[in-house]
């Protein structure tokens, strides 16, 4: 039965840290549409997933989600299609690692209430079982109220050495299932992590946390201070920008890029462990993925269009475009994009952030940018490029429409497969429907929308001497962007 916070207990507020680029994970997770919007272990993205753990109102506050000023509107749109209005987004306008990230949550709540319970959750994690999530959650609640900063940690599974972890301490007595912290402990080398095992008394580090704001504001200004004044100046800089909280950048920028691990949680006297065994997992690479699926017979899991013969304990991911097949291999990671393929033992999947690297010092597109783009309208997708055109299909959401903008170097034609379509064209109005189409001129001022109640589908021709998403004016934009 799943245990609850006594009736005295406060609602907790989820505070979900959505930054990060999962490159171990590419070619599927990229820095333009990295892990945590991703739907890795079913039809919700990682960022759901985490989400929909904290969706009961009567023991949960509207979540606070903090993300990358790049990502917000892939944010906003998975919230909205999980019917979170209440949701709260602020905009970190570059990465600072989570010390940062968890004091604008702090202090944003700390303006109205220091005695609110938070709970830090990555958005790119995953649980199994929500019951003992919960039985741990109460611990937790507990430890906080009394003062504690608490952590989960999870009973190790195997001698992990990607993990930091924490050594128990004593039990507190008068906290059921809570601990006190002996240490904090980086990743461990092969040897370490089986004596950890063995031992039983150092846990996995899970990266979520919970503790009264005021608690946290107290050790984080001793211990952190730095962090504290640069937060507090981009909150008092911070502006309003359609449904984000968008931080000052200048203030922002003057904070350390470190973890809240180590700016609090490794200097504190207050740190307590609530041990738990939740069928946690990082999803932190293509072997943990592996891990935590379905397998067959063979022990072979796969997602999309596969097909395997003779092989055992792979992992082998396709999109439904293209047709993967593996033959006669075994321990084997295989994920196949539209426009990327990546092959890897599987013991050395976690190497793949090597290749990306690589992309990125070639300044190939690839390590960023996937063939489908998303945009806070909708999406586009790259089918076809050559010498002076490309052939892309645009997809425009309901009721949503692109910048009024022109283009210094292309013209374009639109072909409507589906939906209907109003085009604005130089001051002019054309209304289009399935199998009509329209000529955008060098130059012209256009802009898109999608009037109707289902998705608009069209076709993009581009001609001209560049075709670069740069070649860009706009005029008007509902988005606010630049």
């Amino acid at each position: 039965m799943t245990a609850k916070p006594g009736p005295e207990a406060p609602r907790i507020v989820p505070v979900v840290l959505s930054g990060g680029s999962g490159t171990r994970l590419w070619p599927l997770s990229r820095e333009s549409y990295p892990k945590q919007f991703l739907p890795l272990l079913g039809p919700h993205s990682l960022l759901q997933e985490t989400l929909l753990r904290v969706a009961d109102r009567a023991r949960f506050a509207a979540p606070i989600v903090v993300c990358n000023n790049d990502h917000r509107f892939l944010a906003a749109e998975q919230l909205r299609a999980l019917g979170l209005a209440d949701a709260r987004i602020v905009l970190e306008p570059m990465g600072r690692n989570t010390a940062a990230a968890v004091a604008a949550a702090a202090l944003l709540l700390a303006r109205h209430d220091r005695s609110a319970v938070m709970w830090i959750m990555p958005a790119d994690h995953h649980v199994a079982d929500l019951p003992a999530l919960h039985a741990a959650l109460a611990a937790a609640a507990n430890a906080a109220v009394a003062g504690l900063l608490a952590t989960f940690g999870i009973r190790p599974a195997r001698p992990e050495t990607g993990y930091g972890y924490i050594e128990l301490g004593d039990a507190l007595p008068s906290i059921p299932g809570a601990h006190g912290v002996a240490r904090f402990i980086e990743k461990p080398d092969a040897e370490r992590a089986c004596a950890f095992l063995a031992g039983g008394r150092h846990l996995w580090n899970s990266g979520m946390f919970l503790f009264q704001v005021g608690a946290l504001l107290d050790e984080m200004t001793n211990h952190a201070p730095e962090v504290v004044a640069a937060v507090e100046k981009a909150l008092d800089g911070a502006e309003t920008d359609l449904d984000f909280l968008r931080l000052g950048a200048s203030g922002f920028a003057q904070a350390p890029s470190i973890s809240i691990d180590y700016a609090v949680m490794e200097r504190t006297a207050r740190a307590a462990v609530v041990p738990c065994d939740i069928g946690w997992s990082d999803v932190g690479s293509w072997a943990t993925l592996w891990e935590v699926g379905a397998k067959d017979k063979d022990g072979n899991v796969t997602d999309g269009n596969v097909l395997l013969s003779g092989s055992r304990d792979c992992y082998v991911r396709s999109t439904d475009r293209i047709v993967t097949t593996v033959v006669g291999a075994q321990d084997l990671v295989v994920v196949t994009t539209d426009d990327a393929v990546m092959v890897a033992p599987r013991e050395r999947a976690q190497d793949v952030r090597q290749i990306v690297e690589m992309l990125r010092t070639s300044k190939r597109p690839e390590a960023v940018l996937h063939r489908r783009v998303y945009r806070p309208w909708g999406f586009y997708e790259s089918l076809h490029d050559g010498n002076r055109y490309q052939v892309k299909r645009i997809t425009v959401n309901p009721g949503a429409k692109l910048s009024l903008q022109k283009h210094f170097h292309r013209a374009e034609h639109w072909v409507v497969v589906n939906g209907t379509a109003t085009v604005e064209r130089d001051g002019e109005t054309i209304l289009l429907r399935e199998n009509e189409s329209v000529y955008l001129p060098l130059g012209c001022v256009h802009r898109l929308e999608n009037p109707g109640r289902i998705p608009l589908n069209l076709i993009e021709v581009q001609s001209g001497a560049y075709l670069g998403e740069d070649d860009i004016v706009r005029f008007e934009d509902s988005y606010g962007r630049d």
